[in-house]
């Protein structure tokens, strides 16, 4: 049975959830605030975070940078607010998903599903996007029944993106990533391997890549 992590400072709100989730067959550990939360992240086996952004002594994007340096689980981020910039910030702390308060519960449950389904994907090595699969494994990009094998870094560089569909990640962010934290190139590295990728799966119709200005790259999905 797995179980989720809830940190919301909203007693209602965090019993609420905890109720739903239960009864959906999870187990639940709650937190009133981000301390509580990584208290809980050491003290369980935490396999989904659920985050409130607002909450007191330690916010939850905080919460969700620590949980991206020491944890490999999907992590939601809650928020009242629905402004670009907010998602923007949420998905550079490195969230899996953004969800905008109020919601409705099983929105959310279809959610936590799927990112269930996309990490157990990636740990078997494999990241499908539609018909698209990346193999780690084997270096290969399978589209039906035709084998792409990219260069290393930009097969690196597409896995990376493929595995966290909608989050946005800096150029220095990939840079760390993939080329590694003493790499004497500059940023401008990524943009060129950015380029040569979106040229060589122009016609596949699994992905689009977006550049999101003065920041990064994201990758979307078709459905996205």
């Amino acid at each position: 049975m797995k179980q989720l992590l809830i940190a919301d400072d909203d007693t209602h709100h965090r019993a609420l959830l905890g109720h739903y989730m239960a009864k959906e067959g999870f187990r639940v550990v709650e937190a009133p605030g981000g301390r509580e939360a990584m208290t809980a992240l050491r003290d369980h086996v935490v396999d989904l975070a659920i985050l409130d952004v607002m909450m007191p002594g330690m916010d939850g994007l905080s919460v969700c940078e620590h949980i991206r340096k020491n944890y490999d689980i999907p992590v939601i981020l809650l928020t009242a607010r629905d402004q670009l910039s907010d998602k923007e910030q949420g998905y550079l702390s490195g969230t899996d998903d953004y969800v905008t308060k109020p919601f409705e519960l099983p929105e959310l449950m279809f959610r936590i599903r799927a990112l269930f389904r996309r990490y157990s994907l990636a740990s078997s090595g494999k990241i499908r996007l539609g018909e698209l699969v990346i193999d780690r494994t084997n270096y290969e990009v399978a589209d039906g029944d035709e084998l792409v094998f990219p260069p290393l870094k930009e097969f690196e560089l597409l896995a990376q993106l493929a595995e966290y569909p909608g989050r946005v990640f800096s150029r220095e962010e990939l840079i760390r990533l993939i080329w590694g934290a003493d790499y004497p190139g500059d940023e401008r590295t990524v943009d060129v391997h950015i380029k040569r990728l979106r040229q060589r799966f122009a016609d596949r119709r699994s992905f689009v890549i977006h550049t999101v200005r003065g920041v990064g790259y994201k990758l979307e999905t078709s459905a996205g």
